[in-house]
């Protein structure tokens, strides 16, 4: 482990955030004597982020801990391109209207992780449709065009595997390293911007902007990437067998949002403490000594940390009691997923994808098949049964740890 010398890279260091970094010496010195404005890019393609964008939130929320300040920059113009970063296939282009919705209700989940304001460490959000959507074409072309060799961009991940597995990659898609190089200039510019930060997969947008500012201004600017987020099986952070894991309520209810990180394999708890939460070093290293069943005690402690820092401390709570009910007490707490049943009765197939315990109703038969459905604790093996629901819930459990209530 490198020795830093500021508070900043001290604590992205020590928590596992770094994965590269463009002169890890310099942007040592300069956080060390200075306020460093720093930002990352997110574009608006669905009306909420999912925990595969956590890592990025949770590294501007560690830029402002250190005292620095975080520049969160929303993909209004980028939006209309589509990065094509590791994309197989070019993304459906969005209306002017429904990425502005998209953000306004991104915006939202922000608002827990940073302090926003006037201060020179106090976050602020922009839109890169400011001056995106202002550009004109020739002048673009001639002010920035210049800086890029089409040599040089065919040799980026973003467009080489695209590809190499001789997947069409459009003119349009392949001016977006173009313009996110613009972004930070434009950032560097107007908020004195000297960071950006991504995923490993934005190391050549983001050196591609540094070498544009340097170029054009003479100013000097740095990045830092974390490594790709993967959960012990391999699997990419954020995806699950039913679907994304959003971080909007309206999304995905904080009990299942808790319940996502409850079911942390083992072998990722430690790793998840130290960047998903606010947890001291000292404390993580505490848990990390847990082994067998008692790995569980952990587990509940990063699902409390992670759940309060995005929908507060007392949706965490509720979750974790609404847990231990149905859990310990076999009882059916107040908190679980609910699916208003209008007609007083449902089929046990119509439940179950109702309450998105499973993608299908194919799915969900051969999930009773298997024995996995439980209704009030009792086995079905009926996939015809129909279920009449009376004044008090029902409780309908997928495994072990799926539970949901069907209410009248």
């Amino acid at each position: 482990m490198t020795e830093f010398q500021s508070t900043l890279l001290r604590l992205l260091d020590e928590r596992g955030y770094i994965h590269q970094a463009t002169d890890a010496a310099g942007l040592d010195a300069l956080a060390s004597k200075q306020v460093v404005p720093g930002y990352i890019g997110f574009d608006a393609t669905a009306p909420s982020l999912h925990v595969g964008s956590l890592v990025q939130i949770m590294m501007l929320r560690r830029l402002q801990q250190a005292g620095h300040k975080p520049i969160v920059l929303m993909g209004g113009g980028t939006t209309k391109i589509g990065d094509p970063s590791g994309k197989d296939e070019s993304r459906k282009l969005l209306s002017h209207d429904d990425i502005q919705a998209n953000i306004a209700s991104i915006r939202r989940v922000f608002e827990p992780f940073l302090t926003f304001g006037d201060g020179p460490t106090d976050a602020i959000m922009v839109d890169n449709a400011e001056w995106l959507d202002k550009l004109a074409y020739i002048d673009l072309l001639r002010t920035v065009g210049t800086h890029f060799t089409v040599n040089r961009m065919l040799t980026f991940d973003s467009v080489k595997l695209r590809l190499d597995r001789e997947q069409p990659l459009t003119f349009l898609e392949f001016n977006y390293m173009v313009l996110q190089a613009y972004d930070f200039r434009e950032l560097s510019q107007r908020h004195a911007c000297r960071l950006q930060l991504g995923g490993s997969d934005q190391w050549g947008n983001i050196v591609n902007g540094m070498e544009l500012g340097r170029r054009m201004d003479g100013t000097e600017l740095y990045g830092v990437t974390t490594p790709l987020i993967t959960t012990a099986d391999g699997a990419k952070m954020g995806k699950t067998a039913s679907g994304a894991v959003w971080l909007n309520a309206d999304q995905l209810p904080a009990y299942d949002y808790w319940q996502f990180w409850r079911n942390t394999a083992d072998a990722d708890v430690v790793k998840f403490l130290k960047l998903f939460t606010d947890l001291p070093l000292e404390r993580i290293a505490e848990l990390a000594k847990l082994e067998g069943q008692a790995i569980n005690e952990a587990k509940i402690v990063l699902a409390n940390e992670a759940t309060a820092l995005l929908h507060g401390q007392d949706a965490a709570s509720a979750a974790a009691e609404t847990a231990r009910k149905t859990f310990e007490e076999g009882a059916a707490g107040g908190d679980l997923p609910t699916l208003n049943v209008a007609e007083g009765k449902i089929g046990i197939v119509q439940a179950l994808t109702g309450l998105g315990f499973a993608a299908s109703n194919g799915e969900a038969r051969r999930k009773i098949g298997e024995g996995a459905v439980k209704l009030n604790d009792v086995t079905i093996d009926d996939p015809h049964l129909v279920v009449a629901i009376g004044s008090e819930p029902m409780k309908l459990s997928l495994g072990k740890k799926k539970h949901g209530l069907l209410v009248g």
